[in-house]
C-alpha cells in the first residue's frame, strides 16, 4: 500500500457521546476516514500512525442530511465512520493527558 495514501486516510476522530461509550466498553475507537478507504487500509493506517495493534474495523457510510441553509433547502455531504477495535491493552489518547 502506498505510504502516502495511508497517512491520508484518517480524517478525524469521531468524539461523541456513543464513541466515548464504545471506547469504554468495547476497546473501540471511532474515526472519520476517506469514502473510498477500505478495511485492510484503515486497520494499516491506524498502526501505522498510532503504533498499535488493531483487531477489527468495521465501516459505516454515514448519509448526510437533508437541511435548510437559509430559504434554500440542502444536504450536508455523505462521509465514511470506521469503527476501529484495539487489541486488549492497546490505547489512543486524543486528549494529550499522558505524562
Amino acid at each position: 500500500m502506498n505510504p502516502e495514501r495511508l497517512h491520508q486516510i484518517l480524517l478525524a476522530p469521531v468524539i461523541s457521546e456513543k464513541s466515548t461509550t464504545a471506547a469504554d466498553g468495547a476497546n473501540q475507537v471511532v474515526f472519520q476516514v476517506l469514502a473510498d478507504a477500505t478495511k485492510p487500509e484503515i486497520q494499516k493506517a491506524v498502526e501505522q500512525q498510532f503504533n498499535v495493534s488493531v483487531e477489527a474495523v468495521q465501516v459505516m457510510n454515514v448519509r448526510g442530511k437533508v437541511k435548510r441553509f437559509g430559504r434554500t433547502p440542502g444536504k450536508r455531504p455523505n462521509w465514511k465512520k470506521a469503527y476501529v477495535r484495539l487489541a486488549e491493552g492497546q490505547d489512543i489518547d486524543f486528549m494529550g493527558g499522558g505524562n
